[in-house]
């Protein structure tokens, strides 16, 4: 099964983390805006278990003229291991529609409980994936992604972030206890 490895950490100056990127190699492949929608039963057993299903929707807007449509994709998260640099199973696949979907989740006896948006510019450095985040409200997070925990040390190190402690919350976690609102209203 495929599996994401990753570490996250919360940043203030998103500036000189991309002139670190720059003088470091990596290069930048996109600027995207998502919408994150999380589902779960009414009572979150997936939650509970630490388990994740995700609708998101992205569109790039870094690219001239009119933007194109979306990329939707659907996403199972399986439990996150207890390491600070994470590797969980991860499954996922392109949709068309994501009122449809999460219509037909609906039925399935799923429900929107989070919903949070972010604008995330994309990076290479190889092996790895970066990640600079920013989510209204929450702030500037970066996201390391690799094959392995030690490429992602060594990335974290070459980025001067080795001193920065690795952000134990999820966007999900961060989104629910900071109250982002969801579509109806409720936090």
């Amino acid at each position: 099964m495929p599996h994401e490895i990753e570490a996250k950490f919360r940043i203030g100056d998103p500036q000189a983390l991309r002139v670190r990127l720059a003088e470091a190699g990596a290069r930048q492949t996109g600027i995207v805006f998502e919408v994150n929608r999380i589902l779960d039963t009414p009572d979150r057993r997936l939650r509970q278990a630490d388990r994740a299903l995700r609708i998101r929707e992205t569109r790039r807007v870094d690219l001239p003229g009119e933007p194109p449509a979306p990329v939707v994709t659907i996403t199972f998260k399986g439990p996150r291991d207890a390491a600070a640099i994470r590797s969980r199973e991860e499954l996922e696949s392109i949709v068309d529609h994501a009122p449809a979907m999460v219509a037909i989740l609906g039925q399935l006896g799923f429900v929107e409980q989070v919903l949070y948006e972010k604008r995330r510019e994309h990076w290479w450095f190889d092996p790895c994936r970066v990640a600079l985040d920013e989510l209204p409200r929450l702030g500037w997070f970066v996201e390391l992604e690799g094959p392995s925990v030690a490429a992602i040390e060594q990335a974290r190190t070459r980025l001067g972030l080795a001193d920065r402690p690795v952000h134990p919350e999820t966007y999900v976690e961060l989104a629910a206890r900071h109250g982002v609102l969801m579509p109806d209203g409720r936090r």
